[in-house]
C-alpha cells in the first residue's frame, strides 16, 4: 500500500513538473535566457554573478509568464491542432485558474528580479509580456502581420542583457535588437511553413502571403539578407562599444550564408523538408552567432 502511494505521488510530481515545463515552454525560455546572458556579457564592463543569476531567473519567469498567458488565451484553438492538443490546459491536466496563478506569480517574480538589476530592464521585460500577450497573440488569427508584431517582444532578450549590464539604451543594444528582430522572420516563417496545415486548423495566419508559395519564400530570402547585413555591421566600427573583429565577422557571414542557401532552396523546392532544414539552420545561427560575438569580445 505504501509503495503504491509513493508511486502515485512520484507520478503526480513528475506530471506537475512536466506540465510546468510545457506551460512555460521551458526549451524556448532557456534559449531566450541564453540570448539575454549573451547580451549581458557583451555589455558588462565587469561580470557580476548575482546579476547573471537575476537576469537568468527573471528572464525565464518573463518568458514563462508570456507563454502561460498565451496558452490560456488560445486554449480552445490549441485543442484543434495536433501539435498543441496535448498541452496541459486543452488536455484537461491543468485548469485555467491554475495556469493563471502560475502566469501571475511568474510575472511578479520576473519583473521584481529584473527591477533589482535596474528599472529599464524591468520595463523592457514588462513590455515584452504585454506585446506578446495582448497584441501578438490576438493578431495571430486575424492577420499575418502578427509575426511582425511578435518579432518585437521576440527581439528584446538579446538587447535586454546589454541594458541589464549597463542600465543604458543606445546604438549597441539597438543593434542587438535589430539582429534578433530580422532573424525571427526566416525562423518563424520556416516553422510556419512546416506547420501550415496544423496552424490552419486553429485559424492562425502565420505565412506572409497566406500560402506556401514563392511570395513567402522570397520574403524569407529578403529578411535573411537583412539579418545577415545587420549581424556584421559592428565590424565597421559604427555601433559604439559593440565591436566585431574581421575574423568574427567572416565566421558570422559564412554562417548566415548557410541560412541564405537554405532560403533559396526553399524558394526553389517549396517543400516541408527544406523548410525544416532552414528552421534548424536558423536555430543554429542565432546560437552560434551570439557565441561568436561573446568569444570575440573576450579574446
Amino acid at each position: 500500500m505504501k509503495t503504491a502511494v509513493n508511486t502515485a505521488i512520484n507520478r503526480s510530481m513528475t506530471l506537475s513538473v512536466a506540465d510546468f515545463k510545457e506551460i512555460t515552454k521551458a526549451r524556448l525560455a532557456i534559449s531566450v535566457v541564453f540570448s539575454s546572458l549573451a547580451g549581458y556579457l557583451l555589455g558588462a564592463h565587469q561580470i557580476n554573478v548575482i546579476s547573471l543569476l537575476l537576469l537568468a531567473f527573471g528572464g525565464y519567469c518573463m518568458v514563462g509568464a508570456s507563454n502561460a498567458y498565451n496558452q490560456i488565451i488560445e486554449k480552445d484553438l490549441d485543442a484543434l491542432m495536433k501539435r498543441t492538443k496535448n498541452r496541459p490546459i486543452p488536455s484537461g491536466r491543468m485548469t485555467v485558474r491554475h495556469a493563471l496563478i502560475i502566469a501571475v506569480i511568474l510575472t511578479v517574480l520576473g519583473v521584481a528580479s529584473l527591477y533589482v538589476l535596474n528599472p529599464k530592464t524591468a520595463m523592457f521585460g514588462a513590455i515584452s509580456i504585454f506585446l506578446y500577450t495582448s497584441v501578438y497573440t490576438p493578431l495571430k488569427t486575424i492577420t499575418p502581420l502578427a509575426v511582425f508584431v511578435g518579432a518585437f517582444p521576440g527581439a528584446i532578450p538579446f538587447m535586454l542583457g546589454w541594458v541589464a549590464a549597463t542600465n543604458e539604451f543606445g546604438i549597441e543594444p539597438g543593434t542587438l535588437f535589430m539582429i534578433q528582430f530580422f532573424w525571427q522572420f526566416p525562423h518563424f516563417w520556416a516553422l510556419g511553413w512546416m506547420l501550415d496545415d496544423d496552424y490552419k486548423q486553429g485559424g492562425f495566419k502565420m505565412l506572409p502571403t497566406g500560402k506556401k508559395d514563392k511570395g513567402t519564400a522570397l520574403q524569407i530570402i529578403m529578411y535573411t539578407i537583412w539579418m545577415l547585413v545587420i549581424s556584421i555591421v559592428p565590424v565597421f566600427g559604427i555601433t559604439g562599444r559593440l565591436i566585431l573583429s574581421i575574423p568574427a565577422a567572416i565566421v558570422i557571414f559564412m554562417m548566415g550564408m548557410v541560412m541564405l542557401v537554405f532560403a533559396f532552396k526553399l524558394y526553389e523546392k517549396r517543400d516541408n523538408v527544406t523548410a525544416r532544414k532552414l528552421m534548424l539552420a536558423s536555430v543554429s545561427y542565432i546560437t552560434l552567432m551570439q557565441i561568436v560575438y561573446v568569444v570575440d569580445k573576450f579574446i
